[in-house]
């Protein structure tokens, strides 16, 4: 139980934080340096270790569905179960938590270093809000690098499920065929549906990792703990409110 409450009152804390930091979003043209920054450790770093595990995700998904599909003669929609689920789900939980692990460890090992050794302490004395200066031009970056992630994950993931359906040998699939399964399927809804999850889950990741680290006191080993804790309750967070998420963008009408 004593968890639980620490987790929701973390929770509240990173809402406070996130609308200070929205207050200050008038600021970001004088800090472009960082959200280019930003943009450059969300988006362009994450980017290989994104593309090629969506890759082999979508190579699994297209091997998965071969195999069970052979015996009904229903390989023909390998395409379309790709698609769909590529879109919907996988694309954005994979960009999500891979941006917890890779990204959102950074950032809370960074700001946690800078409590410590009272840096962020120096940034209140002068006056310079830390939720102006460190907080905003990485919500900035994360609103406009998740959906280009999530984007590639899913072009990625049908391009590795049509290469196995091409050169896998039971696979009797024509990549003609796997696109033009995907394309009946796939939606611009169900694109739109996992960008916008993919939003809210790197607006999330990136609020808890803020917090806790600019939350931090004590030494190197806090650091470690605080570190550990913010992947952690990211990467709950994330599969918690993947259901919400879906279900209020299911409820939704189609565009």
């Amino acid at each position: 139980m004593n968890q639980i409450r620490m987790m929701l009152e973390g929770v509240g804390s990173a809402v406070q934080l996130f609308l200070r930091a929205v207050s200050y979003a008038g600021t970001l043209p004088r800090q472009f340096a960082r959200f280019i920054e930003q943009c450059y450790t969300i988006g362009y770093t994450t980017l290989p270790i994104v593309a090629i595990l969506c890759f082999f995700i979508g190579g699994v998904l297209a091997l998965q569905a071969g195999y069970s599909m052979e015996d009904f003669g229903a390989q023909q929609f390998i395409g379309s179960l790709v698609g769909v689920s590529m879109v919907r789900e996988l694309g954005p939980l994979m960009v999500s938590i891979l941006l917890a692990g890779r990204v959102g460890s950074a950032i809370t090992a960074e700001l946690a270093s800078m409590k410590v050794s009272q840096e962020v302490d120096a940034l209140i004395t002068m006056n310079i809000p830390p939720a102006r200066m460190l907080v905003m031009p990485r919500i900035a970056a994360v609103i406009l690098m998740m959906p280009v992630l999530t984007v590639i994950a899913n072009l990625v993931g049908w391009f590795g499920g049509a290469i196995v359906c091409k050169y896998t040998g039971f696979i009797a699939l024509d990549p003609d065929q796997y696109f033009a399964a995907l394309r009946r399927i796939v939606k611009f809804k169900d694109i739109f549906d996992g960008i916008a999850k993919s939003e809210v889950f790197g607006v999330v990741v990136v609020l808890v990792c803020c917090n806790i680290g600019l939350n931090t006191r004590g030494g190197s080993r806090e650091i470690g703990m605080a570190v550990t804790r913010a992947v952690v309750t990211s990467l709950i967070l994330i599969l918690v409110l993947d259901y919400f998420v879906t279900k209020l963008l299911i409820s939704l009408p189609s565009l």
